[in-house]
């Protein structure tokens, strides 16, 4: 992985985002890391075995955002953040060693995992064992594995950072509004799209401090259940934090019915539906 391949992919990233109307400060940020990239007399592979991510960071233009890109391509050869701009969430499961296409495929399918933090949790927590294809060597083998790229690849800074339902919720209604107008750029998922259509609509946006890309879920699950256009999934980051992610439904039962939910954060929905809901009969 040399720094002209690191360069090309950040270029790729860079002329995806431009074409799906992302803003042109996080084009920017990923063309001038490329070209410092190019600039640069040391190898990044180098920099990172002599000084870790510290190194990386210190590099004109990279900083702890795109350091972790930079590692992510160094320990496992992929690139979530081009995968997911291509519509292909799951090639990044697939580079895990003793998983593959097929398994990654059925990963996310299943258990709706996109990315490695999430991997890592389902093969702590049971749910890796109950895919078929997991029996507990292999997923031991996942443990070890992710262990040991995922402390590589975790930035400085608050653990566990995330934004609010506040603003997920906000976030949510932009995109959904811009996608039922049709002014948002449309890319052609690889997964469940034989027809090559390009249907799914993608929206790169920068609020409350959080850099977004939003776009309707293409799992399996949401296509059985007829909810490709009403799943959102929302990747999230902070220029000191890891990458996250959550999922936008609307709720059709208890006492959030009709309304969207974070899927994982109900709680979170009820107090600010409470909230929304007091100050709407304030006003009246």
């Amino acid at each position: 992985m040399t720094n002209a391949t690191i360069a090309s992919i950040f270029e790729e990233v860079a002329a995806l985002l431009e074409q799906q109307a992302a803003s042109v400060h996080r084009v920017r940020a990923w063309r001038a890391a490329a070209q410092e990239l190019r600039a640069s007399d040391r190898e990044m592979a180098d920099v990172f075995r002599d000084h870790g991510r510290v190194g990386l960071e210190a590099v004109p233009h990279v900083g702890p955002r795109l350091a972790s890109v930079i590692i992510e391509l160094l320990t496992t050869g992929r690139c979530g953040a081009l995968d997911r701009l291509h519509g292909d969430a799951t090639a990044v499961l697939a580079g895990v060693p003793g998983i593959g296409s097929t398994l990654a495929a059925r990963i996310h399918s299943e258990l709706g995992i996109e990315t490695l933090e999430e991997l890592e949790a389902a093969a702590h927590d049971g749910r890796l064992t109950r895919v078929a294809g997991f029996g507990p060597r292999r997923t031991q083998i996942v443990r070890e594995v992710l262990a040991t790229r995922l402390a590589r690849r975790k930035p400085i800074g608050a653990p566990g950072a995330r934004p609010t339902v506040d603003v997920l919720l906000e976030v949510d209604a932009a995109y959904r509004r811009a996608a039922s107008t049709g002014e948002l750029f449309k890319i052609a998922p690889k997964r469940f799209n034989p027809d090559g259509a390009a249907w799914l609509p993608v929206m790169h946006l920068d609020h409350a401090g959080w850099a977004f890309t939003a776009m309707f879920s293409n799992t399996a699950l949401a296509h059985q259940r007829g909810r490709t256009n009403d799943w959102v999934i929302l990747y999230f980051h902070l220029p000191q934090q890891a990458e996250g992610q959550a999922t936008i439904v609307t709720e059709w039962q208890g006492r959030l019915r009709g309304r969207r939910v974070v899927r994982g954060r109900e709680r979170e929905c009820l107090d600010h539906y409470a909230v929304a809901d007091e100050a709407r009969s304030h006003a009246a």
